[in-house]
């Protein structure tokens, strides 16, 4: 391991005059050099190699980069600075404020890059308040950061404050805004706002915004956004067509997602995923079972996790209890998928569905791993519908086990389950238990499309 070190080290000292003379071209050739030595030590060393070698990476670089640096950005924005995790990015950055290294904004945003990759908002704002100019590529970063964190207001603060902006900064206002129905409009308006000032959108921006469509219900905007798309290059591409089918689908407009699905020149598993979900998320089951059929016998695309939880889903939905099994031992028979938790509770609740609560619950009580609260949560909501009280309250006694303050909901499918038997006595009970443990549901409410987008 040294051995490769120091030998990298020797053959370092030798190509620095080589580099001098070559300029950014003698440098990347650097860059590469070691990064191939890190993904190799990485791979034949492990977790230790990969500590290791990052440090004695770091202070080759400070070395490497006292020329121009116009490979690091490129270097850091490929392989990203979480690898090394967030403690030895701060000893890195102690030693840089102990050394002469001047820390200009190439420095600044690396440091910025890594806290914010690592998850260490604080940290980055710090080192992004002490530069004195900061550019478009680390302002990203920091929107970027506090986007994935939530700190919305904070995102839109440093987006003000950023002077010269393109279209990276955009779109990661854009992408941030489109992950939470509140901020969703924003995302449009901020979509709208980027062309006023002649920046044309990319595929990063219209996958982004076709999600704030799909958050918001708003398929007129949505096909506006695919009016757009037609006129671009990104018209044919695979990723474009799933996130448009995905959208009318979320808007309850099946037959345009499968419009958009049929003149697809290339499908994909996501695509076909998409528009099984769709099919049985607007109440055609039929339909999204012969296009899960037809994907693996007709066209040969073989089926992800999600795609079998969409199926089994259908399954539940139409009630067909012997194809949902069939499609659910395949799973692990045929393509080698071992089931996830949600298969399992989307299993519970196609066989509660159909009056099979002896079956459910043997079914729950032979899996090879112990059932979550969604598990328990599908069988208490079965035996709630068909009215058998004893096994709801085995499943919600299982059910608090594992959540006795999350799941709000277990108390109250359990004291309705009870009501409807007539058992007005432990109604009681469980509405003192939740006052006991200070469970609260909150009260229900709906969405609805207005002039303004959507109303709760």
């Amino acid at each position: 391991m040294y051995r490769l070190v120091f030998a990298y080290s020797a053959r370092y000292r030798i190509n620095v005059k080589a580099q001098r003379m070559n300029g950014n071209n003698g440098r990347a050739a650097q860059v590469r050099s070691a990064e191939n030595l890190y993904d190799g030590l990485v791979k034949s060393h492990g977790k230790w190699a990969c500590s290791f070698w990052a440090k004695q990476r770091d202070m080759c670089y400070s070395r490497i980069w006292a020329g121009p640096r116009s490979c690091f950005w490129a270097w850091s924005e490929r392989k990203g600075r979480s690898r090394i995790g967030c403690q030895i990015g701060k000893e890195v950055h102690a030693q840089i404020m102990k050394s002469c290294v001047v820390v200009d904004d190439v420095l600044s945003t690396a440091l910025v890059d890594s806290y914010m990759k690592s998850e260490r908002v604080d940290y980055a704002r710090n080192v992004f308040d002490f530069m004195m100019e900061k550019d478009v590529v680390c302002s990203t970063s920091m929107i970027s950061g506090y986007m994935r964190q939530g700190f919305v207001e904070d995102a839109e603060d440093i987006f003000k404050k950023t002077v010269v902006k393109d279209v990276v900064v955009f779109n990661a206002m854009i992408e941030g805004y489109s992950k939470s129905v509140e901020t969703s409009k924003k995302a449009v308006e901020m979509y709208i706002s980027m062309q006023r000032f002649d920046f044309k959108p990319n595929m990063s921006t219209f996958a982004s915004i076709i999600g704030a469509c799909s958050m918001l219900s708003a398929f007129e905007a949505g096909q506006q956004v695919q009016g757009q798309l037609m006129k671009t290059d990104f018209a044919t591409d695979v990723k474009m067509g799933s996130a448009l089918i995905d959208m009318y689908s979320k808007c309850g407009r099946v037959e345009d997602a499968r419009k958009v699905f049929d003149e697809m020149p290339v499908k994909n598993v996501f695509s076909w995923t998409s528009m099984i979900d769709g099919y049985g998320k607007n109440g055609d089951p039929s339909e999204a079972l012969d296009l899960f059929g037809q994907m693996q016998t007709v066209y040969r695309v073989r089926p992800n996790h999600v795609t079998f939880l969409g199926a089994l889903s259908a399954c539940g939905h139409a009630g067909l209890v012997s194809k949902g099994l069939e499609i659910f031992n395949i799973m692990e028979k045929e393509y080698s998928m071992k089931p996830h938790m949600e298969h399992y509770a989307c299993m519970v609740d196609l066989l509660g569905r159909a009056g099979r609560l002896n079956q459910a619950l043997r079914f729950v009580m032979s899996m090879p791993e112990k059932p979550n609260s969604d598990v328990w949560a599908a069988l208490l909501s079965s035996c709630r519908l068909h009215g058998d009280v004893e096994m709801a309250s085995v499943a919600a006694n299982e059910l608090f086990k594992l959540s006795s303050d999350s799941r709000p909901g277990a108390y109250v499918a359990l004291s309705n389950a009870l009501a409807d038997a007539g058992r007005w006595d432990r109604v009681s009970d469980i509405r003192e238990l939740m006052k006991t443990r200070d469970v609260s549901k909150e009260t229900g409410s709906s969405w609805i499309g207005t002039e303004d987008g959507l109303a709760c």
